[in-house]
């Protein structure tokens, strides 16, 4: 395409506030229109980032002609709908992660794009950030991969009105990333960041063994089950990986890719500012300090999000419909196995009721 990439933001949200300050330092982006339920929110937003175009009905905004790309920004519930509405109106569309709420979804919003011949991409950052591109071309230096870990636990600032609304001190709704009913919870929010680059890097696993722990909270009239953090070892052919995620717990686990010839790690797997190469050395007792770890960073982007913007530009440019990172295949196959760990952890949504 000539010129700049006019987008449509879906969502006023801290989310959608974030990603902006990224996605503006690449020049070819314009923020055209901006969506919300509200109509004054959408103009107060509208206002804070310089958008001149403020819609409270998404079809109407997906029907501007002046509008390229959408950015959908909302609670994980929404997702397919939207981005099904605006890739049936021929815009492209980068929605953020979870792609979906379930597998199912996702298989139907890469139908809808691959019928309309537009762009859809996972906003996942982990994958696309230059330390983690950096990991992929250094792989091979280790040799053979037997483990990968990773964790992000963070305490959530929305879990303290979490409690009090389950002791009865706050009738408020429970927050969209603890709601079952919005498709929320710590794997949704959190632990996908642990196994998206993972997909990436060696494909769908043979195994999921996951152990969840859970709350029960007031949604859609009954008590729902919603889980705040849970672990889970996964299986490959001739390695294992396991991941850790929580919203009621911080952690500043680093990241670790193990090989036969030493070992890649990462400050942080969500998004990765620092990465060290240990090549293996002699077998040494524990009076030595083993071999030492070289500094591989490379230089980050002026903010984290300008990544994904990048790449989505990039691949509007040069006529691509699919990020080689961020696939399809790679987001059906994060849906599936987050499916299989919701599935054993006894977490159903009403997503997976509907047909």
């Amino acid at each position: 395409m000539r010129g700049k990439a006019r987008f449509g933001i879906i969502g006023t949200g801290r989310i959608s506030d974030w990603v902006l300050k990224g996605a503006v330092l690449d020049s070819r982006f314009e923020a055209a229109a901006v969506c919300s339920r509200s109509i004054d929110r959408a103009k107060a937003f509208g206002a804070a980032h310089g958008i001149p175009k403020a819609y409270s009905d998404p079809e109407e905004m997906a029907s501007d002609p002046e509008i390229d790309a959408v950015y959908i920004g909302t609670p994980n519930h929404t997702h397919r709908d939207q981005a099904i509405l605006c890739m049936r109106k021929g815009k492209h569309v980068m929605c953020e992660k979870p792609l979906a709420s379930n597998a199912r979804e996702v298989s139907e919003m890469i139908a809808v794009a691959r019928n309309h011949s537009v762009l859809l991409m996972e906003a996942m950052i982990s994958t696309l950030s230059p330390n983690f591109r950096n990991v992929q071309e250094r792989l091979a230096e280790i040799g053979r991969v037997r483990h990968y870990s990773a964790a992000f636990c963070q305490y959530s600032s929305k879990f303290g009105q979490v409690l009090r609304i389950l002791s009865g001190e706050d009738s408020s709704p429970v927050p969209s990333s603890f709601n079952p009913d919005c498709s929320g919870g710590a794997l949704m929010d959190v632990g996908i960041y642990t196994i998206y680059p993972m997909v990436t890097l060696f494909g769908e696993p043979d195994s999921v063994k996951a152990e969840a722990k859970t709350l029960m909270v007031p949604a859609g009239g009954t008590s729902n089950r919603v889980d705040i953090q849970g672990s889970v070892v996964f299986g490959y052919p001739g390695m294992t990986a396991s991941v850790m995620y929580s919203k009621v717990a911080d952690s500043r686990l680093r990241t670790e890719i193990s090989g036969e010839l030493g070992m890649i790690s990462l400050d942080q797997v969500h998004i990765a500012r620092q990465v060290g190469l240990t090549l293996r050395g002699e077998p040494t007792s524990g009076r030595s300090s083993g071999p030492a770890t070289v500094d591989i960073t490379v230089p980050g982007d002026a903010d984290e999000y300008q990544c994904e913007f990048r790449e989505f530009i990039d691949l509007i440019d040069s006529g691509q419909r699919e990020s080689r990172n961020n696939s399809l295949r790679n987001s059906f196959i994060v849906a599936q196995i987050m499916d299989e760990i919701r599935r054993q952890a006894g977490i159903t949504f009403p997503a997976d009721l509907q047909e």
